[in-house]
Formats: structure tokens, sequence, C-alpha cells
């Protein structure tokens, strides 16, 4: 007989701490200093674009498609592991109470990002519709935790449903309906957006019905889908401190991998500048954060008006971009051959040094060609020059050292 209770609390309590092991280095670090930069930098004009605010500006669509996304996307968190599919499959009738727990904590983790998105429109949503007022907004807020739960059923009893196709095609529906629901409520067409929260929940009343209907919940994919979450936070984690169980994902990328390797030669010394650039383009961890980080810097340099923090948010991301890629050099940590190898230390530590300083280089003409575009030549000019110049300096003082 298994003990629901006690079973969640072990493994509630297991995977607090490890969390909670992790997060104090993400919150306390270089980054989090630089994205408080960033976020004060972004709410200052944030606040000054509202006060230029067009009158024809699409509010109701962007509150409807941000309110829609946030509750539609409710996964559920079921701590379970991989030996769970032996010992806890045949035991499934008795864990009522643990996967009411799950559901339960994953609301309540979940509801940081309604109240982040909730505050992050708020203003502009006032701006938008004065004489709707605070009372119309907490009335959306209150249907935004309804809606969320509702969602979050219906993903739970979508997950007895082994084929994916059938489960996205629910995802996207429910979506779609959650996202004019809430572009509904905020033209303040109440009939309308109850109207359609009716259709939703019949929809997943009749997901419940089907789901009745099914054998019993799809462990393997429980299991898959809670590794894929915990490996996305690993990854985050990643950034900030070592993470020595962090499982990754390799990618082909042909095209990519021939576009960097082929000016490489089969020499020794070459090594290691082959092994570091096929890493950066097939491991799941440093590309997709390469290329997210200058889209993100990108956006910040084309839109803030004032060219001193164009170009202080140019920096940033050079420095942001810089500073996950260090992470390569102990990419391999686990693999002993690599020991082996008659390659000497310094003809490793330099394949990382010259990897990183292209990479450096190459995000700062891009950046420098924005300023370009814009034709703000002194804003090309610094930030050129100050890419440079902080790239040599970076690596020489920062990077080198460590590299041990």
């Amino acid at each position: 007989m298994i003990d629901a209770r006690k079973l969640w609390s072990d493994r509630f309590q297991a995977h607090i701490k490890e969390t909670s092991r992790y997060l104090k280095y993400i919150f306390n670090g270089h980054i989090a200093i630089a994205m408080f930069f960033f976020i004060s930098a972004l709410a200052y004009y944030y606040q000054r674009w509202l006060l230029e605010l067009p009158e024809e500006f699409p509010t109701a669509w962007v509150i409807g498609i941000a309110f829609g996304l946030t509750v539609s996307y409710s996964p559920v968190r079921t701590l379970l592991k991989e030996p769970d599919l032996v010992f806890l499959l045949p035991a499934e009738h008795q864990l009522k109470e643990y996967f009411n727990r799950c559901l339960g904590y994953s609301f309540i983790v979940q509801l940081y990002l309604i109240f982040l998105v909730a505050a992050a429109l708020g203003p502009l949503y006032f701006e938008s519709y004065p004489q709707l007022g605070m009372g119309h907004y907490l009335l959306m807020l209150l249907g935004m935790l309804l809606v969320k739960a509702v969602n979050m059923m219906a993903n739970w009893w979508m997950l007895k449903e082994r084929n994916v196709n059938v489960r996205s095609a629910d995802q996207l529906v429910r979506t779609i309906i959650s996202i004019f629901l809430f572009l509904l409520f905020a033209q303040n067409e109440l009939l309308y957006a109850g109207i359609l929260f009716l259709i939703l929940l019949c929809l997943v009343l009749y997901i419940r019905h089907i789901s009745s209907r099914k054998a019993g919940l799809v462990f393997d994919v429980l299991v898959t889908k809670d590794q894929a979450r915990m490996r996305t936070f690993y990854r985050i984690a990643n950034m900030f401190t070592d993470v020595p169980h962090l499982k990754n994902t390799v990618k082909k990328r042909h095209a990519l991998v021939r576009l960097l390797t082929a000016s490489i030669t089969y020499k020794q010394n070459e090594t290691f500048t082959y092994l570091y650039r096929i890493t950066f383009i097939r491991s799941s961890d440093y590309l997709g954060m390469y290329l997210r980080l200058i889209g993100i810097g990108a956006l910040a340099v084309w839109f803030v008006p004032n060219l001193w923090v164009k170009i202080a948010f140019a920096l940033l991301f050079l420095y942001l971009s810089a500073f996950q890629m260090i992470s390569l050099w102990n990419h391999h940590r686990v693999i002993v051959w690599l020991d082996l190898y008659p390659v000497k230390h310094e003809w490793r530590q330099e394949a990382m040094l010259t990897f990183l300083k292209q990479l450096m280089l190459f995000q700062t003409i891009l950046f420098a060609i924005l300023f370009l575009i814009q034709w703000n030549l002194l804003g090309v000019i610094i930030v050129a020059a100050g890419g440079t110049l902080f790239t040599y300096t970076f690596i020489q003082s920062y990077v080198k050292p460590r590299l041990v």
C-alpha cells in the first residue's frame, strides 16, 4: 500500500531542495545585476512610450493575446521519475491524492506568471481604457485565475491521450478561445466573453468525458514532460553555475557545421578549434542562447531613442553573450579521453579564446550595422570601437585567467 501523502511530501521536499540549490546562484550574480539594469531601463522607456500612445494602438489585442497565452500555458508538474514507470504504474489507483497535490502545486507556482503579465500590461490598459478603471482590470485578473484553473484541468485530463496530434490540436483550440475571450473582456464585452467561457467550459467537460474512458495516465509521457521542464531549469541554472547532471541534447545542423568548420585544417593545434565550433552549433545550449541574446539586444538598440542608452544596451548584451559562452570551456569536462589527446593545454586555451573573440566581434559588427541603418554615425563609431576594446579587455582580464 502506497502512502500518497508521504510520497508527495518526500518528492516535494527533494524538488524544493534541488531547485533552491541553483536559485541562489541565479539571483546572485553578474547577470542578475545586468538584467536589473535592463528591466529598469525598459520600464523607464515603457512609461515614456505610454505618454505618446497612439489612439489606434490595438491594446485589446495585446491584452487578449498576452492573457490568452498565459492562461492556456498550464503544464502540470508531477515530480515523477523514470523508475516510477515500473514501481508506481501498477499502483496508479492509489495515487489520486498525490496527483491532486501536484495540480495544486502547479497552479500556485504558475500564479507568478499571471501577476507578472497583469502588472506589466496594467499601465497600458489604464492608458487606453481609463473609463473602465481598476475594478474592471481586477475582474479580468480574477477571470485569468478561473480560466487558468480550467485550462490546467483540461491539460491534466488530456495526459491520458497518447496521440500527440490530438493533444496539440486541443491545446491550439483552447488557446484561440482564451485569446478571444480576453480580447472581448478587455473591450468590456462581458456577454460575449461569458459565452466564450461557456464554450471553453463545455470543451473541457467533453475532454473530461473522453479521458474517463481511457485506461489511465500515460506515465511515460508524464515522466518525459517533467524531465523536459527540469532540463529547461538546469539550462537556465547552467548560465550561472556548473550543473553536473545536465543532460544535453544534440542536433545535426549539417549546413552550419560545414560553414563553421570549412576553414579548419587537420592539424593538432586545430583540434579544439573544431571541437568548440561543432559544440557551439550542435549542442542545444549555446547557439539558441547566443541568437536570443543578439535578438533581444538588437530590439533594444533599435527601439530605444536615447543614443547613450542604445550604446549601453549594445555593450550589456555583448557582455551577457560572452559570459554565457564561457561555459563552452567545461562542456566536455566529463569526457576523460579528451585528456588523452596529444594536444597542448595552450592550444586548447587559445582555441577557446579565439572562438569567443570571434563571437563577440561578430555581435559587435551586427550592433554597429543597426546604428548604420539608422544613420547614427556616432553610434557606429562608439559601438565598433567600444565593443572591440571591451572584447579584448574582457577576454584577457576576465576569461583567460579562468581557463585552467
